[in-house]
């Protein structure tokens, strides 16, 4: 999938009207029934089923809010038809609207920019509840998961479902990552999805909870470990290319611990440094071609980097400092490529500067909980996107270099050690 882009001089971005606010739309039958229509094809390809508990608790026109695990883009298509035809908005992302904002917004579409505190998006989906007498889909991680385990959730979320005092449902996916993890180039691997829907919720046990304690429940539903999963299961993945781009995830070699020198290619993962060499096997775990592993489970090696990126913050010696290609995003005309500019990320938050000298924007690292950054992302490429409610800075390194998944983890570090 690609995106609607266009060069204009960052004065000129400037000087565009932001558009006005507009209310979530309820689908219409023909919109629901068209999205399911398109979501078919995939669901049957991959022997899609669907497992439900508890949801004869649930009325059928009374809204819900259903929160789903966010692995890839076949989860909307996965909601799209096992929901039907409840009508139900969808928070999405803002530049998923980018070039189709209408039919977006005939889709039930609610725009959200991510990891940004918004209280236009809460009043949105307060009035899809109450007004439009709607359910909302919610992907809480707001990114999809880079190693195959969750991604952090906001705080916020306990006091979204007091605010909105509807029924919570799970939708919990298996197999969607497995068939097509981020870091693997959009590559559809041949694997079984299937998901499980619980109604986990009741309005009344909501209110008698504190926040705290609704954080809690959150946090162990959105708990899971795919590649475990895969192994325990016995999944086989046997396309040749499952471990392009692996280095996106593992960039850091735990032998020599250089970084930016592992790649990603056929069933192999190497590093340039020091020429330790694995193999990705059709369970999804690393077998090091000397017999000496230091993991072989990849969540495991992520983990890892996030000590690493930690103990970097805490010394004082984590600095990110990159040339990158400028996009921002104040309309959902286009993403407008202002130029080139600097990017530095370190215990101060982040800087962007460029567009000789007009542009400079600061970002402290109590801003948000995590870091919208990307793999490929809408086939443009790898993506740190930073800002506010009035503009969005979509970053990309020109010169390579896998440093989404770190800058993403010291982001998560810092808001951490601020907080």
């Amino acid at each position: 999938m690609k995106i609607k882009s266009r060069n204009l001089s960052y004065e000129d971005v400037l000087l565009l009207p932001h558009e006005k606010h507009q209310m979530p739309k309820r689908p219409s039958m023909f919109f629901r029934t068209l999205l399911k229509i398109a979501s078919t094809p995939d669901l049957r390809a991959t022997d899609f089923s669907v497992q439900e508990e508890g949801m004869e608790n649930l009325g059928k026109n009374e809204p819900a809010l259903f929160l789903m695990n966010h692995s890839s883009f076949i989860d909307l298509k996965i909601a799209s038809v096992i929901l039907y035809p409840r009508p139900f908005n969808i928070v999405c992302t803002s530049d998923g609207f980018v070039g189709k904002s209408g039919l977006m917004r005939n889709l039930g579409c609610i725009p959200a920019r991510k990891f940004i505190f918004d209280t236009t998006l809460v009043r949105d989906m307060v009035y899809a509840v109450r007004e439009l007498r709607d359910s909302i889909l919610l992907y809480p991680e707001a990114s999809y998961s880079f190693d195959g385990t969750a991604t952090p959730l906001p705080d916020s979320l306990g006091k979204l479902l007091k605010l909105l005092k509807i029924p919570v449902i799970m939708i919990r996916t298996s197999g969607a990552f497995l068939r097509d993890p981020l870091y693997n180039m959009l590559q559809l691997r041949k694997v079984k999805v299937s998901a499980k829907m619980t109604y986990v919720l009741s309005p009344e046990e909501i209110m008698e909870k504190s926040v705290d304690e609704l954080n809690e429940i959150l946090r162990g539903l959105f708990s899971f470990d795919y590649f475990r999963e895969q192994k325990e299961n016995n999944i086989r993945v046997t396309e040749p290319f499952r471990a392009d781009g692996l280095n996106r995830v593992l960039y850091k070699c735990p032998h020599c611990l250089s970084e930016g020198k592992m790649t990603g290619k056929g069933t192999k993962l190497s590093c340039g440094g020091c020429g330790k060499t694995w193999k990705m096997t059709e369970t999804g775990t690393l077998q090091a071609e000397d017999g000496k592993n230091i993991f072989t489970h990849i969540p495991d090696w992520y983990a890892w980097e996030r000590e690493q990126v930690r103990k970097e913050i805490e010394a004082g010696t984590y600095n990110l400092v990159i040339p990158v290609k400028i996009g921002m995003l104040v309309d959902s005309k286009s993403i407008y490529f202002v130029g080139d500019g600097r990017l530095i990320h370190n215990a101060e938050g982040f800087r962007l500067t460029g567009c000789s000298g007009k542009l400079d924007y600061q970002q402290s690292p109590a801003a948000s909980y995590s870091l919208y950054s990307d793999y490929y992302w809408y086939e443009i490429g790898d993506m740190i996107c930073i800002g506010d409610t009035s503009a969005l800075y979509y970053c990309f390194p020109k010169e390579g270099g896998d440093i989404a998944a770190k800058t993403r983890l010291a982001a998560e570090e810092l808001y951490k050690i601020n907080r």
